[in-house]
C-alpha cells in the first residue's frame, strides 16, 4: 500500500510501485489542511496510475493547530535556499509522517500487505524531520515491535511490514525525470501550500519554489497552474 497525498513525489512513488508489479491500495488523509486541493489531486493520480483502491481518512489535525498548514499561521513565500534550510518552518505539521506511517501501517496489516511505501525525501525538502532516513530507519523498528504482523514475522524468521521510501535520497530533478519516464501525468498533481480558491499554486511558497526548480533542472516542462501569468517569481 501508499501513502497518496497528491503531489509529484507520491505520485511517482505510486508510479514506481506499479512498474515494480505491486498492486497498490493507496491512502489519503483528509487532516484539515490548508491546501486542500491535493486531495483532489489524490484522486486523480490514484484513478490515473492504476490504485487498485484509494480511501481518504478523515483525520482533522486543526484541532491541534500548530502549522501554517492547519492553524491561521503565514505560510512563508519567497525564501532563499539557505532560509529554507535554516531550521524547521512554520509548515512543519507535528508528528505528520509519524501518524500517517502508524495508519498506514494498521491498513496494511489488515490487507495482509508486506510493505508501506511513502514519497519523503530528505535532499530537496524544507527542512521536516520527519522526511530523514533516520526516521524511517527508527519507524521501522517500530513497525516491528508494535504490530502483530511484526511479532509473527519474528516468531516465523521473516521480515514484518516493510517501510519502502524509493525516493527519499534523489533531488526533485531526478524525482521528476523518473516520473516522466514512467508517464506520470504531473498536471494531475498538486504542491503549493498556498493556493487560490481555484487550486491555481502561489508560485511563492517552499513547496511551489522547490517544484519549479525541479522542472527546470529535469528539462521537463512544467504544467503547474500558476495565480500569475509569469508563473513562478524565481
Amino acid at each position: 500500500m501508499i501513502v497518496l497525498s497528491g503531489g509529484l513525489d507520491s505520485a511517482t512513488v505510486l508510479a514506481i510501485a506499479r512498474h515494480a508489479g505491486r498492486v497498490c491500495h493507496a491512502l489519503t488523509f483528509d487532516y484539515g489542511q490548508r491546501h486542500r486541493a491535493e486531495l483532489d489531486a489524490a484522486g486523480r493520480v490514484a484513478r490515473a496510475l492504476g490504485a487498485a483502491r484509494h480511501v481518504v481518512v478523515p483525520l482533522d489535525l486543526r484541532a491541534f493547530g500548530g502549522s501554517a498548514l492547519t492553524a491561521d499561521i503565514p505560510v512563508p513565500k519567497d525564501r532563499s535556499d539557505d532560509e529554507m534550510h535554516a531550521g524547521v518552518p512554520a509548515t512543519y505539521v507535528p508528528a505528520r509522517n509519524l501518524v500517517f506511517l502508524s495508519l498506514a501501517a494498521g491498513w496494511a496489516e489488515v490487507l495482509g500487505a508486506p510493505e508501506v511505501w511513502i514519497g519523503v525525501n530528505a535532499v530537496d525538502y524544507s527542512g521536516y524531520p520527519d522526511c530523514r532516513p533516520e526516521f524511517l530507519e527508527s519507524f521501522q523498528r517500530t513497525v516491528n515491535l508494535a504490530t502483530r504482523a511484526g511479532v509473527d514475522a519474528a516468531a516465523g524468521g521473516r521480515s514484518a511490514i516493510r517501510v519502502v521510501a524509493p525516493i527519499v535520497s534523489m533531488t526533485k530533478a531526478q524525482i521528476i525525470r523518473r516520473g516522466a519516464e514512467l508517464g506520470v501525468d504531473f498536471a494531475l498533481t498538486h504542491s503549493c501550500y498556498d493556493p487560490d480558491p481555484s487550486g491555481a499554486a502561489c508560485g511563492r511558497c517552499d513547496s511551489c519554489l522547490i517544484r519549479s526548480r525541479g522542472f527546470q533542472e529535469a528539462g521537463v516542462v512544467d504544467p503547474t497552474r500558476y495565480q500569475t501569468a509569469a508563473g513562478v517569481v524565481r
